[in-house]
């Protein structure tokens, strides 16, 4: 008897943020449903290598080449092996990284993933490179295999792009314009994840909170809609949505806040600075003010909800009161963590071109104190938690062993509790005992079902 033919073994390296994870995650199902691939562990046990990459970070190109150039002695090895770049650093420099790294096979960008099996063929066939980072719409999603699920989240792309144009990022030259998908398709995949067994979804997108997707009788879904809509499907419990702009922030989802309880407690809203004078450098459109106002209506329908930003330091423009501007900024609105970095020039953008002269260890001081005041509310707000009870969805096995489990809390942050692996998967009611700087320990308080049709109550548990 035969032994049955398998697919190639793709491994994927993938750096950025969730919607690189999510692109990956697409990059794999896409040659396992046209090509029966399966997913390697190590480069080494791989057919085709492929490099998801993002150009946020400092030298985003050069750690590209950096990476390229440890695979390159398994090409070397094996010249059957397939190298790949996707990702945004893809879309922004295109043919010249076979220009200069000519052992990779294919470059492409985030609205091309779907044609990789067309591109795998054509490597096949001709041995010569392929290079394909157009921006054909939202043309991907009509071409993905039916959305798969792996554990009880899962993340839902909702539009693709950014049309804000920033003056630090690249997004908008490497993803493209603002397209959003269409409100049918959407539900569609929400609906296929939750007959997965799927209780919560994260909504992605570049800046999520402008979604528009058109309806079947014309009109136009925004995101405080859609969430709407999702919350009706009775198997999803819980829902997440990321990355916002402050300039869409609107009534409306503020509004959702208030009366869909499936809405997690927790915002992550970036600020970037704290100073009028440089959120118009950053052609950000919106003022400290307005940030302001928006927390505080939004604070009016969940008082306790957790809120997370970003914030560049040293942007062209910033000098010592700009800073001091941001700093009050944090103190003022209590952020509970964020994401926080020194500038630094993504070539292609306009800041790029402005003038900076603040020297960078004065950048990295700053930057370092700011994060010391963000690591004090985080702490607060850690102590805030204990003695609360906190619905937990629980994803895994403790990191730390000794038979407990992990799941997140509401505000987002990692439990870890004592309890038995059948409720992986599973809302649980914890109560938290400890609190540490990036985590929460509770006690398992509430099981929900364990078995159909079955729901408990008990205190303590016994596992």
């Amino acid at each position: 008897m035969s032994e049955p033919v398998t697919g190639p073994a793709v491994f994927v390296q993938t750096w950025g943020c969730q919607m690189n994870e999510y692109d990956s995650a697409k990059m794999v199902e896409v040659l396992a449903s046209k090509r029966g691939a399966t997913r390697a562990v190590r480069p080494e046990d791989a057919d085709i290598l492929l490099l998801n990459t993002c150009s946020v970070r400092e030298k985003a190109a050069e750690k590209v080449f950096s990476q390229l150039g440890r695979w390159r002695p398994l090409k070397e090895a094996n010249p059957d092996l397939v190298i790949g770049v996707g990702g945004c650093v893809a879309s922004q420099e295109g043919h010249a990284i076979r220009e200069r790294v000519p052992w990779v096979d294919m470059v492409f960008g985030p609205q091309t993933l779907h044609r990789l099996p067309q591109m795998l063929d054509n490597v096949a066939d001709n041995g010569a490179g392929t290079v394909d980072v157009a921006f054909p719409e939202i043309d991907k999603f009509d071409q993905m295999p039916p959305a798969s699920a792996d554990g009880a989240t899962a993340f839902v792309s909702i539009m693709e792009g950014c049309s804000k144009y920033c003056s630090f990022c690249v997004v908008p030259y490497t993803r493209g314009e603002e397209i959003s998908r269409p409100f049918d398709d959407v539900i569609l995949e929400v609906v296929e994840l939750a007959e997965q067994g799927v209780k919560e979804v994260t909504l992605l997108g570049q800046n999520v909170n402008g979604y528009r997707g058109p309806m079947v009788d014309g009109s136009v879904c925004d995101l405080a809609l859609l969430i709407e809509h999702i919350a009706e499907i009775d198997a999803i419990e819980r829902i997440r949505f990321t990355t916002s702009h402050p300039l869409e922030f609107s009534d409306a989802l503020i509004e959702v806040f208030g009366r869909v309880h499936k809405l997690a407690n927790a915002l992550h809203l970036p600020v970037q600075s704290g100073s009028d004078t440089v959120l118009n450098a950053m052609n950000r459109g919106y003022t400290v003010a307005h940030f302001c106002e928006r927390i505080a209506r939004l604070r009016e329908v969940r008082p306790d909800i957790s809120l997370s930003t970003d914030i560049i330091v040293g942007h062209p423009g910033e000098g010592e009161d700009e800073f001091e501007a941001t700093m009050d900024l944090v103190n003022a609105i209590g952020f509970d963590s964020a994401f926080s970095f020194v500038y630094s020039q993504r070539p292609g953008t306009p800041a790029a071109d402005l003038e900076d002269n603040e020297p960078r260890a004065v950048k990295k001081q700053r930057l370092a104190r700011l994060q010391d005041r963000i690591a004090e509310f985080n702490r607060a707000f850690m102590q805030s938690m204990i003695g609360t009870t906190q619905r937990v969805l629980v994803e895994r096995e403790s990191k730390r062993g000794d038979g407990q489990l992990a799941g997140r809390a509401d505000c987002n942050r990692w439990v870890n509790f004592d309890g038995h692996p059948r409720y992986i998967g599973s809302f649980v009611d914890v109560e938290i005992t400890e609190a540490l700087d990036n985590s929460l320990r509770g006690r398992l308080v509430t099981r929900e079902p364990v078995e159909a049709g079955i729901e408990y109550r008990m205190e303590a548990s016994v596992d």
